[in-house]
């Protein structure tokens, strides 16, 4: 049952998916990635030095950016459809719903990114070592966006505007994932990288309960 609602769950958010509004809808973060990687040397100059100093750092936020992109059709559709509540009645529990979401999200935007990253890094004249850096760094700390758009997505899907609410708490939440991330970038030290894995999984472990909790209580009220 729990690799049918994967499944289902990635039919929904990848490209071409009933959700995503046709191919251009789960696309989108990734145009959105690349447009920043591309218009990010018109807005510097053609000053190399500096493009290969600031470009990872550019990387990752245009990665925080793209992520906070399909937040809304992350849970407010199916709890609007009841699809909660007749996996409730099937005795699927809530932390089970939100942990399968978590790793949908991720496989609907991650994978593209790292992908795009390489071709990013190129406009940005970054050298290989750093890009490897920031490859390391993408595959470290995207499961713990995923973990926190899907937790926000929870707790919000109840309220009134929620769609707007979400980008404003991920971007705050998602700081200490940027700072050790795009802060091995400037010390080129990888061990930024091992404390942002290290966040990505306590958010990892920590996301299925809390929006499990935010769930029940938007579905018992």
């Amino acid at each position: 049952m729990m690799w049918r609602l994967l499944k289902r769950d990635l039919s929904i958010l990848m490209p071409g998916g009933s959700r995503s509004g046709g191919r251009g809808g789960a696309i989108l973060p990734l145009l959105f990635f690349l447009a920043v990687a591309m218009l990010y040397p018109f807005a510097v100059g053609p000053d190399a030095p500096l493009l290969a100093k600031t470009g990872g750092g550019v990387i990752w936020v245009a990665a925080l950016l793209a992520a906070i992109l399909p937040l809304d059709r992350l849970i407010a559709p199916d709890l609007e459809l009841g699809i909660f509540d007749q996996l409730a009645l099937r005795g699927i529990s809530e932390e089970s719903v939100v942990a399968i979401r978590m790793l949908a999200h991720w496989l609907s935007f991650a994978p593209l990114l790292l992908i795009a990253a390489v071709p990013a890094s190129a406009l940005l004249g970054l050298e290989y070592d750093t890009t490897k850096l920031v490859m390391l760094g993408l595959l470290a700390g995207t499961p713990g966006l995923a973990a926190i758009g899907v937790m926000i997505a929870a707790l919000t899907a109840g309220l009134r505007g929620g769609a707007a609410l979400s980008g404003l708490l991920l971007i705050p939440l998602a700081v200490p994932i940027l700072i050790f991330g795009a802060g091995s970038l400037a010390l080129g030290d990888p061990s930024g990288i091992a404390l942002c894995g290290a966040i990505s999984l306590l958010l990892v472990a920590i996301t299925p309960f809390a929006g499990g909790a935010a769930l029940r209580s938007v579905r018992e009220n």
